[in-house]
């Protein structure tokens, strides 16, 4: 296989892998870690998903940025390289248990994956525009795309064997020794990488760099600012006065003002012939972020939902392999003091101490009566974490298969059009929702624990419509970009994925208002569809487009 792609493919592969072993580590024990009453932050679903929203969104925020930096003063190997170092000290720290510590460690990442993820991408790319191997560029992403899901599948394994041996710090830890390890990889393979990690510089017609910072950079910051000191309206259910739910939320929100205001003059300043494509790759931008904001419940949520509402018990040979593999831990059915939670499993303080009970382990909670052990003895649970590998897992399988269905439509001349596949992956991703609102009744609106299956279903669906959506967006920007703000447009899908994620904290942060639990998948199912219908009547103008292009 590797013999008809560049020399360079196995090393990126790799340095691509374990970069992703890292983050998809750290970001499957994250909210678990802020939430943690005892080894943790005793934080809120609130206040964790509120977090780990922005967290993910300024994650997807800075490869824009990072990206322009590389092209035109870093390179691609000094940026990647400093990008990687950046991360994995980043996962080092933030194990390390302080509050300010947490949040440079989040500042590191962020950043890191700004110079990181984009460049890395980048470069692939730049092999595959030489003719030998321009026939093999889809082949090729496929392959380095696999790498991403090898590395998020394998990772939470580690992640809940460490944890339960040894603590947080060392699950954050193996996420750090991961990056390190594809740094070291990625510049092993520097001598097949000849002058394609030298930067471009400016070219004729880009945008300066410092129009870049005064138009955009500059004023959202300043909106951030704004936005973060801005109150509204206090009331009792809102004694704080934000605006939209959290300071944090708050000064996103406003800081993604300038930026929407500058993807809109674009449009409007665009030449005639600009003008219809800019269009339309903004129009998709605005139609995915409601997919992402689904999406990446994945890491609250959905984790949430692993955590306190699926059966986890592992028994008979099952018990056997996940307590060998240390990715089980045993819990006790003995009343001890514990963290006061009510009915609906809202954790209780009081003046920010968390309240305390004398009853069973939080997990018994709602168990059927019948199925619960005798007083005294143990039960293995599967780690919580470990939910985060189903989704990696679907996509190593599903990807040959989905790639095998558009060949063959392909092959009859009746392959769908990318805003088409676009459309068709929001329904599908619609549709996930509603196994989790089926989940909800059998569960009896969570006072029954219900299988793991529910969850892997839902994973499985949305799977689909995630490889009919995001390796699409990324092509259609390349596709329909004019060729003198590619990297502006490319940020912009950036964008709307970072936007996409702080809408998916904010969603996650309201978690604990719904009482019946089925009305919050109700909610998203409804997000979907609407974003599923909005596609569906851009299509025939989208195609038009695109058509215009000469592009499919």
């Amino acid at each position: 296989m590797w013999k008809t792609h560049p020399k360079a493919l196995p090393y990126l592969f790799l340095s691509e892998m374990w970069e992703r072993f890292g983050y998809y580590l750290m970001i499957g024990i994250f909210t678990l870690y802020l939430k943690d009453v005892e080894a943790g932050f005793a934080m809120t679903e609130k206040e964790a998903s509120d977090l780990y929203g922005t967290f993910i969104a300024l994650v997807f925020l800075t490869p824009f940025v990072g990206g322009l930096v590389a092209d035109r003063y870093l390179g691609y190997r000094n940026s990647i390289v400093l990008g990687g170092i950046m991360m994995g000290v980043g996962y080092f720290m933030m194990g390390i248990h302080n509050l300010t510590m947490l949040y440079v460690a989040m500042t590191l990442v962020i950043v890191g994956n700004g110079f990181f993820k984009p460049n890395i991408s980048t470069l692939l790319g730049n092999f595959y525009n030489e003719e030998q191997y321009k026939d093999k560029k889809d082949e090729g992403y496929n392959i380095f795309y696999m790498g991403i899901n090898v590395g998020a599948f394998i990772c939470n394994f580690f992640g809940a064997a460490l944890q339960i041996l040894l603590g947080w710090h060392f699950a954050f830890m193996a996420a750090g020794v991961g990056m390190f390890i594809g740094v070291i990889v990625f510049l092993l393979g520097t001598k097949h990488y000849g002058d394609k990690t030298a930067k471009k510089g400016v070219q004729e017609g880009d945008m300066p760099f410092y129009k870049i910072v005064l138009y955009i950079l500059v004023p959202s910051v300043i909106f951030g600012i704004i936005g973060w000191l801005l109150k509204g309206v206090t009331s009792d259910a809102n004694p704080n006065g934000y605006v939209f739910g959290s300071d944090s939320t708050d000064a996103f929100i406003f800081a993604c003002i300038p930026i929407i205001f500058f993807y809109g003059s674009l449009y409007f300043k665009a030449k005639t012939e600009d003008k219809r494509p800019i269009g339309a790759l903004l129009a998709i931008f605005a139609v995915v972020i409601l997919f992402w904001a689904v999406f990446k419940l994945n890491g609250s949520a959905l984790t949430t939902w692993a955590d306190r509402y699926t059966d986890r018990e592992v028994t008979g040979t099952s018990q056997t392999v996940f307590s060998g593999l240390k990715l089980a831990k045993e819990v006790e059915f003995k009343k001890d003091s514990i963290e006061l939670y009510d009915d609906n499993f809202r954790l209780q303080k009081e003046n920010g101490i968390v309240k305390k009970e004398v009853n069973y382990p939080l997990y018994f909670r709602n168990v059927e009566p019948t199925e619960k052990p005798a007083e005294g003895s143990k039960v293995s649970l599967w780690a919580t974490n470990l939910s985060q590998s189903i989704n990696p897992g679907w996509v190593i399988i599903l990807t040959p298969l989905v790639v095998a269905f558009f060949t063959f439509l392909r092959s009859r001349k009746k392959e769908p059009s990318t805003p088409t596949k676009i459309a068709f992956g929001l329904l599908i991703s619609a549709l996930s929702v509603l196994v989790m609102v089926a989940a909800v009744h059998i569960g009896n609106n969570g006072t029954e624990k219900v299988s793991v299956w529910w969850l892997v279903a839902n994973y499985g669906i949305i799977t689909i419509g995630e490889l009919f959506l995001s390796p699409m967006g990324l092509s259609v920007v390349s596709k329909l970009s004019p060729k003198n703000i590619t990297a502006l447009m490319m940020g912009g899908w950036f964008l709307s994925t970072s936007i996409g994620n702080k809408l998916s904290g904010v969603l996650a942060s309201m978690w604990d208002t719904y009482d019946d639990k089925a009305n919050f998948f109700w909610v998203n199912f409804g997000l979907l569809m609407f974003a599923t219908l909005l596609m569906f009547a851009l299509v025939k103008n989208l195609n038009k487009v695109m058509k215009e292009k000469g592009i499919n």
